[in-house]
């Protein structure tokens, strides 16, 4: 929108000579008591805006062959640049990455450490000599009396075979 600024004049003087009054008695001036609620004018407000509506719908900008080639430079420019930041930056995030990766493996070397222990632990107490000989009792697997035992060896070194 376009405004132009027109200051608007309260009286304008009229062309020609002002006529004088004869014989006019002057008389003591009234004065006028002022009004304690009248506000005093605003800035510019003699300023009138004029406003005019621009239709530039119908406009076509004209194209430019330069400004194509412009373009692509700064397309291709941006797309080095960011090829040269990554191979810049790659190696510090992989070894970023790789650092996590070997906390983790280190945290879990030392759970299995530990699981280890633990599952030996358990192995020992469970192969311990008082806990077989009380899973014996309680299964009947005690040791044979001597009159239980039966020798398959003979005396003269055959071996009892069954036929």
């Amino acid at each position: 929108m376009a405004t132009v600024p027109a200051y608007l004049r309260k009286s304008e003087l009229p062309d020609g000579p002002v006529p004088v009054q004869e014989n006019v008695t002057r008389t003591a001036r009234v004065r006028a008591e002022r009004d304690p609620f009248l506000l005093r004018a605003l800035p510019h407000d003699d300023v009138y805006m004029f406003t005019k509506k621009i239709d530039n719908s119908r406009l076509v900008r004209e194209a430019d062959p330069a400004s194509r080639g412009a373009c692509w430079s700064a397309i291709g420019a941006a797309g080095l640049l960011l090829v040269v930041l990554t191979g810049a930056f790659a190696p510090t995030a992989m070894t970023t990455l790789a650092g996590y990766k070997l906390e983790a493996l280190h945290g879990e070397e030392r759970r299995l450490l530990e699981e280890s222990r633990t599952l030996d632990l358990q192995e020992a107490e469970l192969l311990s000599p008082a806990r077989l000989d009380q899973l014996a009792h309680k299964n009947n697997l005690v040791t044979p009396s001597t009159s239980q035992v039966i020798h398959l060896d003979k005396p003269n070194g055959e071996v009892a075979m069954v036929k």
